[in-house]
């Protein structure tokens, strides 16, 4: 297959077209530009610095199996890959593209009809040269093809190269939906157990609380306490019960969202009454991943290759606008038979064929061509930014969760720091009320500020947790599982891209 670029074909004199007539008259041609893939305008590694390991670590290759290890979560996965819809949309969206493709790919070849024909006529009297009624028949057997285009300047082709980049395009839309899906069937399980976690410890709060406003109350009717030590007392009973109905609420909105995302009603059984243990998230593969990442390993981001995809059919676009400015040559020809008789069909002498070859030659369109081409060549741009603007949005997307690991692990050590001096702080300011030196208005602000540490303790707990799920996303997801059974992989059977 031979390739040529056209810069300005409007103008081309006839002397230097000729050649190139002849050439592609031999054996056919492209117009299509060559691709070059553009070059990523971002810096070619991520912040931190770089270990000797960088390099060599399959970062996009730890699968969802190997960053979600808890055994329920890995089943609600792969329950939600299996049963929702937006997936299910993704994956028949394939299917329609593949058959777009397969449309387009057959205008490659002619399309071959056989048909069988009878004609019968009746002339009357006064018509007929002898005077009488004359009844005619013919019989006809064909084989043939119609309007079929020799595709000497490869519009035909660029088409084609136009779809399969589509198609190409569609899989990996499906695959970054689905490794989407994945981080916010995590994350939806992730809020659910911080959100079981606040609701005990409001439970708990409650609990103690009352207690301890029982106490104030039999106090305050032996006259040990006054009305407002009881009041202040009531105060925290009632905002702890505040809590505990709202964190309920929410708790059953969180269990309803992840249902939404499964697709299908999850048993008890396999939903979270508690965040994990700290310890599990300091020993997921993604925690122990080194600074200094190499920043091409975003070009296997399925949005990016989605983007470039894009781009390449763009590309491909430019040859069929720039084929639009030469000659299209068509053919119709058949060959059979042909008789006045059924019995003499397919007798000696009763063959038949006709062979009508058509040239259409662009003479004055206003414009029209030069306008087509000048919009393929700007599409062709503009999918050349957006190819870049992902690339950048996906270095920024890295570089922010990156950014976040290095200090959750301080903040986190700093909050649990922090609960333990408001917890001592409480016990102190308890004491000094039972002895009479602080009013219980101090014990109360001590309780307080030990509640919303504990609160506090609770999201950053989750936002180290979800800080991997979006690590894990930013990356690409993996693209091979190394356990179980490959829910990941996309279809079979894709074609191979027409260079």
């Amino acid at each position: 297959m031979h390739q040529f670029s056209v810069t300005n074909l409007p103008g081309t004199s006839c002397a230097r077209l000729l050649p190139l007539v002849l050439a592609m008259l031999v054996g056919g041609c492209s117009l299509m530009p060559d691709y070059q893939r553009p070059l990523a305008p971002v810096a070619p590694r991520f912040s931190g610095d770089a270990t000797s390991s960088v390099s060599s670590l399959p970062v996009a290759d730890i699968g969802w199996r190997e960053v979600f290890t808890d055994p329920a979560l890995r089943r609600v996965i792969e329950l939600t890959l299996a049963n929702n819809r937006d997936l299910r949309v993704a994956v028949l969206n394939i299917e329609k593209a593949r058959a777009q493709y397969g449309v387009q790919r057959a205008a490659l070849f002619p399309t071959v009809n056989a048909s069988a024909s009878e004609t019968a006529s009746r002339t009357p009297a006064d018509l007929s040269a002898s005077g009488s009624v004359t009844t005619g028949r013919s019989y006809s057997a064909t084989l043939g093809f119609s309007s079929y285009e020799l595709d000497l300047f490869g519009r035909v082709r660029s088409l084609s190269a136009q779809a399969i980049e589509s198609f190409f395009s569609t899989a990996e839309t499906r695959r970054s939906t689905q490794i989407s899906l994945v981080a916010e069937v995590a994350t939806a399980y992730l809020t659910l157990a911080a959100d079981q976690d606040r609701l005990k410890l409001a439970q708990n709060t409650l609990d103690s609380q009352s207690r301890t406003y029982h106490l104030n109350q039999r106090s305050f009717d032996l006259g040990n306490a006054s009305a407002l030590t009881l009041r202040q007392a009531q105060t925290s009973v009632e905002s702890a019960r505040v809590d505990v109905e709202s964190f309920t609420a929410q708790v059953a909105q969180d269990r309803n969202a992840l249902v939404l995302l499964a697709g299908i009603e999850l048993p008890d059984a396999l939903l979270p009454t508690s965040l994990p243990d700290i310890a599990a998230a300091a020993a997921n593969p993604l925690a122990t991943i080194p600074p200094g990442l190499p920043s091409d390993l975003l070009q296997r981001r399925p949005d990016i290759l989605q983007a470039e995809h894009d781009l390449r059919s763009a590309n491909a676009s430019i040859g069929a606008a720039r084929a639009a400015f030469y000659p299209r040559i068509s053919l119709t020809a058949s060959a059979g038979s042909s008789s006045a008789s059924l019995s003499g069909l397919f007798k000696g002498g009763s063959g038949a064929w006709s062979f009508s070859p058509g040239i259409s030659l662009p003479i004055f369109d206003a414009g029209a061509n030069r306008a087509n081409l000048t919009i393929a060549t700007t599409n062709r741009d503009i999918y050349v930014a957006q190819y870049e603007k992902a690339i950048q949005t996906a270095f920024r997307e890295v570089s922010d969760a990156l950014a976040q690991r290095g200090t959750l692990g301080r903040q986190l050590a700093a909050q649990e720091a922090l609960v333990d001096a408001s917890s001592e702080a409480f016990r102190l300011s308890e004491a000094r009320f039972k002895y009479g030196i602080d009013s219980y208005l101090s014990v109360l602000d001590s309780q307080r500020s030990l509640y919303t540490a504990r609160q506090n303790l609770i999201g950053t707990r989750l936002s180290r947790f979800t800080n991997l799920v979006t690590f894990y996303k930013t990356l690409g997801g993996g693209w091979v599982e190394t356990t179980g059974t490959p829910v990941a992989s996309i279809v079979t059977d894709v074609p191979v891209r027409e260079q």
